[in-house]
């Protein structure tokens, strides 16, 4: 699967864009700030149906506009697709070959995507509430029982929690949401420990390949139901989210445990080891979604040189460059190091440049 051309209209600082693209490689240089990012950004929403970055659509026109379009041609099991995304006064409206998708999540995992971004760090740092949401986008585009039991279950979660606030002592509404949680709970969890262990010895080998095998890593999923029942915990637990007010057990509070050499990477990685670990666990989704797609998702690298060193930067070339991978788009402000790369290349590739959100093909 590729993207064979694109159409933007007001998408961020991108006033116009016509480009046409290499269904291989497609690089895009320019310095920061200029609108690389925005491009990819561009190319997940019509994946994705939303922006990797901002939660809010109208965050995405540009300044000064009411509305923004983006619209791209896939070839897709070699039939051709017509996508339409158009934002403006607040209403979005998303199509496929001119008839407009009822639910945005009906498209979801039909044009599969991976999107690497320094912003991923996130997953490392911040709470477990990123590396929650990761799973929970990852899980969701291939998995419709998946989306559908995890909205049940976050919609029941608020009401339960409104419920806490207002009573001291259990009762049968109670009850009920309590049964109605474990329900959702259990299909969740068990198709979350399922995709970690599916992955797991992938993403290893992917890390040994672009470290240079230098560092030993593993993700491990932690959960409240791991070693309990969550009718148990809720029951137990109750006491305290009377207290607390809110629901401090489940699968709400889940995780997934990053480590390097036995230790937290957050604690002990180096910026190139943490960067190394996202990339492997990225390019691990990539392989997870062309095992349950049969099809090669877009790839899209967003500065994922920065902080790497040069052997790294050769491995992850070699290996995204191998058989395995299909269209890949990659932006660097390093000219040369872009150049660099591209002189190592075989197959067709497509170069741009970025600036002030006008995008230019070198020939």
């Amino acid at each position: 699967m590729y993207l064979k051309q694109i159409s933007i209209s007001n998408f961020k600082n991108i006033e116009q864009a016509d480009l046409e693209f290499s269904q291989n490689l497609n690089c895009l240089t320019g310095n920061n700030g200029e609108g690389k990012t925005n491009l990819l950004d561009a190319v997940y929403y019509l994946s994705v149906t939303k922006s990797f970055f901002n939660s809010t659509d109208r965050q995405n026109i540009k300044h000064n506009e009411n509305y923004f379009i983006i619209q791209g041609n896939f070839v897709r099991k070699d039939n051709e697709e017509k996508i339409y995304c158009g934002v403006q006064n607040g209403e979005k409206i998303f199509k496929r070959n001119n008839k407009q998708y009822s639910r945005f999540a009906d498209h979801l995992g039909f044009l599969p995507l991976v999107m690497i971004s320094p912003t991923d760090i996130s997953l490392i740092n911040d709470s477990g509430d990123e590396r929650r949401r990761y799973i929970n986008s990852v899980m969701s585009q291939l998995d419709i029982v998946y989306l559908e039991n995890l909205v049940k279950y976050n919609r029941t979660l608020m009401q339960r929690n409104k419920l806490l606030k207002q009573i001291k002592e259990k009762n049968d509404i109670i009850a009920v949401f309590n049964e109605q949680l474990n329900d959702y709970a259990q299909t969740i969890y068990q198709k979350r420990k399922q995709f970690i262990e599916q992955i797991r010895n992938y993403f290893n080998q992917v890390y040994a390949q672009v470290s240079n095998d230098n560092e030993q890593v593993s993700i491990t999923y932690k959960s409240d139901l791991n070693e309990n029942s969550f009718i148990e915990l809720l029951e137990k637990s109750f006491e305290k989210d009377c207290i607390m007010q809110h629901t401090t057990s489940g699968i709400h509070r889940d995780d997934i445990i990053m480590q390097m050499n036995g230790y937290p990477i957050k604690k002990i990685g180096s910026q190139g080891q943490q960067k190394t670990f996202l990339i492997a666990l990225k390019l691990t989704q990539f392989n997870f979604f062309k095992q349950q797609t049969g099809i090669s998702p877009v790839l899209l690298l967003d500065d994922i040189f920065d902080k790497l060193d040069l052997l790294r930067v050769q491995h992850l070339i070699s290996l995204v460059a191998g058989n395995g991978f299909g269209q890949i788009f990659i932006t660097d402000s390093n000219k040369t190091r872009l150049d660099k790369i591209l002189e190592q290349q075989k197959n067709p590739f497509s170069l741009f440049n970025v600036e002030k959100g006008k995008i230019t093909k070198i020939e």
